[in-house]
């Protein structure tokens, strides 16, 4: 697995924040699909989660995070969808090929990598999803972890 350091870059995005199952993902990236068509806008990257609990410390009903979807254009809120830009920041990463039920490891690697390089979190991991089981079987998912950091 390759880790890297990088910056990413600003970006306006459509998101949810939600409390719930992380299966529900679905249904709320059909949300924010249905408010860009709606809205006229274009997708202009991978949807992406931010997750603000972890599966380790709450029931699946009670993960909190936001599922968002970065677009060009001009829109309002509207119900659950709401925007916000996502400012350019410095992140540790790595791309996980595989079933998300197995991201976990690639956690712990990173995490690692933040203590050793001499960084410290400075927000929610964030998952980038290049693909979708819709299109490709489980063992060909890649999805990106990002930590967002800072040198200490």
């Amino acid at each position: 697995m390759e880790i890297k350091l990088k910056k990413t870059e600003e970006k306006q995005v459509a998101y949810i924040f939600y409390t719930g199952p992380v299966e529900d993902m679905g249904d709320l990236i059909g949300e924010i699909v249905d408010w860009m068509m709606a809205q006229n806008v274009e997708m202009t990257g991978p949807p992406y989660s931010a997750y603000y609990t972890s599966p380790a410390e709450v029931a699946p009903q009670d993960m909190q995070y936001e599922m968002g979807v970065p677009f060009a254009g001009q829109a309002s809120e509207a119900g659950k969808v709401k925007i916000k830009t996502m400012p350019v920041q410095k992140v540790i990463s790595a791309i996980h090929k595989g079933p998300y039920s197995e991201v976990g490891p690639v956690y712990e690697v990173l995490m690692n990598k933040v203590i050793e390089d001499g960084y410290q979190m400075i927000g929610a991991p964030i998952e980038i999803y290049f693909n979708s089981p819709m299109e490709v079987p489980e063992s060909d998912l890649l999805t990106e972890i990002q930590f967002p950091v800072v040198k200490i």
